[in-house]
């Protein structure tokens, strides 16, 4: 019988607790810890737990033996733990109740209520201090609720007997009662020190309160205080067990916090869990509060505000847990469902976009289908509902989602419809196999916008997923290209139609009007989509498409959208190659030209000069004197407003603003889609010189600006022309509105993408009088094309024109069309300044550009290495004023990120480990060990250093470093990587030289390296720089020119100084063992995970003179170094070597050292 003790058994279970009493039990470690009291395993200590005095308890009894017995069966499997459970509570009956006679006993002996609690709430103190890692405390943790559970149930059965109304307050039970004993004996654990006790009893409070019904409302409200506490505990395993346990209290009115005298009572519950939420840092509390909290209309936006969580799995489980849990989507509103589509599907994580794909095709197609299935039936007069069963696909169901997904607005060409819909089609065939487009499908009075979607939508997704067999159904499903032709020709004219029926209707009465009409152009937006992938191969359906396209775009009514698509169709039509190409710009031109005389009507035929010049006429001078006669007219009409040519002139005025925003608007459309040179193609010429340039010169702000951009279009088609309208850019962001700027920068910015030689150096013309070679001067544009970069950075008052500079800049660098220091620093200080943390766009360029632009090329991260140093100084000085500036607000000081953190950036991005080259050189030299650089390229870390020291050594100047500074720039150069190649060049030995020389004179510099861990840096720097060992050591020997440096077999240094001297000086391995790197990485191998830099790094570091080796200690001599006057060359330099002065006067600097504490001997 499961649970049965013998008395055998129970014997030597007694014997058993009264040996361990008398003599400790050896220690050993298991890897399954036990729970059960009267063995040797569990007194056992274990040397990874913390040391427990455990009190006398007394002598063992036979219940306890029973209960311990139970629990350690408990523990080890929870296949079995339903059955203990009845046992467990058999033996609680014979303590708690009398039982009737003839009935059998577990016991032998008499027991009490008491005695069982008292025995329980030992074994749970036992709990508390297994760690996390062992399953056996989850098990007994899930067990004891269990008991609990079945234990109160029983217990409210046997009170309340038949009648189930005879009481309806809180039943003072013996399950209540040692469930309140058991929540004593925990809740003052709750507020321990060690965290695994916190941890453990937190959570078995948490698992009692998710398993039982109700409590005694005095211990409810102890324990919920309990939990609240733990909210803010420091440790995130036991905040997640407190979200755990008040995930059921979340729903309670905050009238029962306002009697609490508490201030961490205030607020109710619910406020302080979507406080965490929202706020705790722990990924997994937040998590686990997301699938805890109800679903209430209070509390549904801040769980779907977890869809933009910066942890993936916490994304995931909002689309793959709560949201199917959800119940019916349509209970979400519109903006709801658009918003976690596309957060979903544009997830970064993998997982977060299959969980969303799977949302939508799966569960919400599935409400929908289940929807039209009941009203299928209750059509059919089924009155008794059908068991549920799993909805069988329905076209009409699909159209009801992309309904509720608003397919008008989400379908265009940023939305998220398409995306959603590509997913659809690639996860459910059975709807594949069940789409037909018969000839009634496209008729104007069947096709709405859902349906037209879903054609456009399968037409894409079976032409672009490579299978031939989805190519041929779509092939046999679509109608043929002549007969889609004379069909898009129909719905071109229905919209056309309406167009003009909602600019004719009266005030008021466009609604119905304007909502059909804009669901027309929707469709025949679709359908111009379709269009762009069908096979042209048939001539006949080529020309009715040409004939169909030739006509819309002549039509002045035709929006601007559908005007775009019809020229790309046509485009398409035409044919890609330059014969196609030229029929396309004449069939264009003449449709601008059909399209002015449409809007203006009669005007063209009074022949007047101040009217607009059609694609046919040449640029003359009567434009602008046509401009200047309206300008004219204009003022007189407004000195006279009662004239009866008002209205008229007003009327004309607009239908010039239109037909020359129309034309330019086809225009810009065709520009975009050609590629042939300007200056060859006589059709773009006439149209440069009869219709773009007129808009330049317009005073009209939209017409000048949408000629803007067709001049910069035309400039990427001619270099010629680019060159000589770039002035006429800069000009236009110099002088004009914010919206003149924006498109100013992208058309340059463009211009320099496409004609990179524009920014070469102008040479200069060679001399007759002398024999010099012609030299090239810097480009005139380079100067104030940095000033149009730089001046958005520097002033960012406007975010949008500062992020589209930030992303242009960013461009030309990658790219290498602009390689100035100055424009990069500019980045980088906008990047760090407080004052752009609003603006997302750009630092989501820069974040993305800066780590890229330097591991892309080494001289880039050269290039950083150089600015980095003027950055931080900026930075520094900045905040010192801000400082010292009284009215600065406290928020703009929490948005600033420290410059121990800038400095662990810069050192990442410089790192030479992660640059594109690194694992290239390093296999095409397999057999060294270290990774060789050619002679010509710079260290980006060996130049960050220089300049690191370079500024280090001004600390007692006139421009001192600040306290901050220096602190930052210590932590950089404790984490630099430089490795010294395996056959240095001669510039190599001269820059690490130069490392050395500035590092010594840091140390010289009182006030500098007067810190213990300023002087460990900079003494782990040189000693990195003179260390020589093993494999994975570089050796790194600096020498004068021409002394000869040899290295015996055991491992010492010789030079010609040493044999002229007392004798051979050698440094041995216990010696430089002092000199261990720490932070500075001498190791050839680059680490597996890189460079990473919390942003509170370097901040709270503790300096402990005693533990810390002082610079003393490794390298004596060092103080008498001086480098005050470094080296121009290393010719000058004396003929004792660097590492003969470090060596030389070692006993004379015994006593030194020793004074300093130090073990070290050289």
């Amino acid at each position: 019988m499961p649970g049965r003790v013998s008395v055998r058994q129970a014997r030597a279970a007694r014997a058993s607790a009264s040996s361990d009493m008398t003599t400790a039990a050896p220690s050993r470690k298991s890897s399954t810890q036990t729970l059960n009291t009267t063995s040797k395993r569990a007194t056992s200590t274990r040397t990874s737990a913390p040391s427990v005095a455990i009190p006398d308890e007394g002598p063992s009894t036979p219940l306890r033996a029973l209960i311990t017995g139970i629990f350690a069966d408990a523990q080890k499997s929870n296949a079995a733990q339903r059955k203990l459970v009845v046992t467990l509570r058999k033996l609680h009956e014979e303590c708690c109740y009398e039982l009737p006679a003839g009935k059998k006993r577990l016991l032998r002996e008499e027991a009490g209520e008491e005695d069982f609690n008292a025995e329980v709430g030992r074994v749970v103190l036992r709990v508390v201090g297994v760690r996390k890692s062992e399953g056996v405390g989850e098990r007994v943790v899930r067990f004891l609720g269990s008991f609990l559970k079945w234990a109160g149930e029983k217990d409210t059965a046997l009170l309340q007997g038949d009648d189930a109304d005879a009481t309806d307050g809180f039943l003072e039970t013996p399950a209540s009662r040692l469930t309140t004993h058991v929540l004593t004996l925990l809740i003052p654990l709750m507020t321990v020190k060690d965290k695994l006790v916190r941890f453990r009893s937190t959570q078995i409070i948490a698992h009692i309160v998710n398993s039982l019904d109700s409590i005694d409302d005095e211990v409810f409200q102890v324990v919920r205080h309990g939990l609240l506490k733990r909210l803010r505990d420091k440790e995130s395993q036991v905040r997640v067990q407190a979200v755990l346990g008040l995930g059921r209290l979340a729903g309670e009115s905050s009238s029962d916090d306002d009697d609490s005298d508490s201030d961490d009572d205030s607020g109710g519950v619910l406020m302080k869990l979507l406080d965490i939420l929202q706020n705790d840092p722990s990924a997994e509390v937040r998590r686990a509060l997301l699938l805890n909290l109800p679903f209430t209309p209070a509390t549904l936006p801040y769980l779907l505000e977890r869809a933009r969580d910066l942890d993936g799995a916490t994304r995931r489980a909002l689309y793959s847990r709560l949201l199917p849990a959800l119940g019916d989507f349509r209970h979400l509103s519109l903006t709801h469902r658009e918003k976690l589509l596309r957060w979903g599907l544009r997830d970064r994580d993998e997982n977060v976009r299959k969980a969303t794909a799977r949302l939508f095709r799966e569960r919400w197609i599935e409400d929908c289908a289940t929807t039209q299935q009941a009203a299928v039936e209750a059509a059919d007069g089924d009155e008794a509902p059908a068991p549920p069963t799993e909805p069988t696909p329905s076209i009409a169901a699909l159209t009801e989602l992309l309904e509720r997904i608003d397919v008008v607005n989400s379908g265009v060409e940023t939305g998220i419809a398409f995306e959603a819909m590509r997913e659809f089609w690639d996860g459910r065939p059975d709807y594949r196999d069940l789409v037909e487009f018969a000839d009634p499908f496209w008729n104007p009075g069947n096709l709405n916008p859902e349906a037209v979607f879903v054609a456009r939508t399968f037409n894409e997704y079976c032409r672009t997923a490579g299978s031939t067999q989805l190519e041929g159904v779509v092939e046999e499903r679509m109608p043929e290209v002549t007969k889609f032709a004379f069909l898009l020709q129909k719905h071109i004219e229905v919209l056309v139609e309406g167009v003009r029926l909602v600019a004719n209707a009266a005030d008021g009465e466009e609604g119905d009007a304007e909502e059909d009409t804009v669901q027309q152009e929707f469709c025949v937006e679709q359908m111009l989509h379709i269009a762009l992938t069908l096979d042209y191969s048939d001539e006949v359906g080529r020309r009715k498409m040409f004939s169909v396209m030739r006509e819309s775009l002549a039509c002045p009514d035709l929006p601007e959208e559908s005007t775009k698509l019809v020229i790309e169709a046509l485009r398409t039509v035409c044919g890609q190659n330059s014969a196609g190409e030229r029929e396309f710009c004449g069939i264009v031109l003449e449709a601008v030209a059909e399209v002015h005389d449409a809007i203006m009507g009669d005007e063209s035929d009074k022949g007047e000069d101040d009217s607009f010049h059609s694609a046919r006429s040449e640029l003359s001078d009567d434009t602008v004197m046509a401009e200047e006669k309206a300008a004219k007219k204009k003022k007189k009409q407004d000195a006279t407003p009662g004239s009866e040519d008002e209205e008229k002139d007003e009327e004309r005025a607009i239908r010039e603003i239109m037909v020359n925003m129309k034309c330019l608007h086809i225009a810009q459309c065709m520009l975009q889609n050609v590629q042939c040179d300007l200056e060859e193609n006589s059709v773009l010429v006439t149209m440069l010189n009869s219709l773009v340039i007129p808009a330049v010169r317009s005073q009209e702000a939209p017409i000048r600006e949408r000629g803007l951009l067709c001049l910069g279009l035309c400039c990427l088609l001619s270099k010629n022309l680019a060159q000589e309208n770039l002035t006429l850019f800069l000009h236009c962001f110099a002088k004009g509105n914010e919206a003149i700027q924006k498109v100013a920068l992208e058309i340059i910015t463009d211009i320099l993408t496409t004609h990179p030689s524009l920014l070469l150096p102008s040479p200069t013309p060679l001399d007759a009088s002398t024999a010099s070679q012609p030299t090239s001067q810097p480009n005139a544009l380079l100067k104030p094309l940095l000033k149009l970069y730089t001046r958005p950075l520097s002033h960012p008052s406007a975010p949008h024109l500062t992020a589209a500079a930030a992303l242009a800049a960013s461009k030309l660098m990658l790219l290498s069309v602009l390689r100035e220091p100055e424009l990069l620093r500019s980045l980088l200080l906008a990047y760090l300044d407080p004052d752009t943390r609003g603006n997302a766009s750009l630092r989501q360029s820069l974040s993305y550009f800066l780590p890229v632009f330097c591991h892309t090329r080494r001289e880039n991260a050269v290039m950083m290495a150089r600015i980095a140093v003027g950055v931080l100084r900026a930075v520094a000085e900045e905040r010192e004023e801000e400082d010292e500036d009284e009215d600065e607000e406290y928020g703009r000081r929490d948005d600033r990120v420290g410059l121990v953190a800038i400095g662990g950036m810069v050192v990442e991005w410089t790192d030479p480990r992660k640059l594109h080259d690194f694992g290239i050189e390093k296999s095409a030299t397999a057999a060294s060990s270290t990774a060789e650089v050619e002679d010509a390229d710079e260290d980006p870390h060996v130049v960050l250093a220089l300049e690191l020291l370079e500024r280090l050594c001004m600390g007692t100047s006139a421009a001192g470093v600040s306290k901050e500074e220096k602190k930052a720039i210590v932590s950089m150069l404790g984490k630099l990587h430089i490795v010294a190649p395996a056959q240095p060049s001669q510039r190599k030995i001269e820059k690490l030289q130069e490392v050395f020389d500035l590092s010594a004179e840091a140390l010289e510099t009182r006030g500098v390296a007067g810190e213990v861990g300023s002087r460990n840096v900079l003494g782990k720097l040189q000693a990195g720089l003179t260390k020589e060992g093993g494999v994975d050591t570089a050796v790194v020997v600096v020498a004068p020119v021409g002394a000869a440096t040899d290295v015996d077999v055991d491992g010492s240094v010789t030079t010609p100084a040493d044999e002229e001297g007392d004798g051979e000086q050698t440094v041995n391995d216990e010696s430089m063992a002092m000199t261990e790197m720490g932070d500075v990485e001498m190791t050839q191998l680059p680490d597996a995970e890189g460079t990473v830099m919390p942003l509170g790094f370097g901040d709270d570091e503790e300096e402990d003179e005693d533990e810390e080796t002082t610079v003393g200690d490794l390298m004596p001599g060092a103080r008498r170094a001086r480098a005050s006057v470094r080296r121009s060359a290393v010719a000058a330099v004396a003929e004792d070597s660097v590492l003969d002065s470090l060596l030389e006067g070692g006993d004379e600097d015994e006593d030194e050292g020793e004074d300093e504490g130090s073990d070290a001997t050289i």
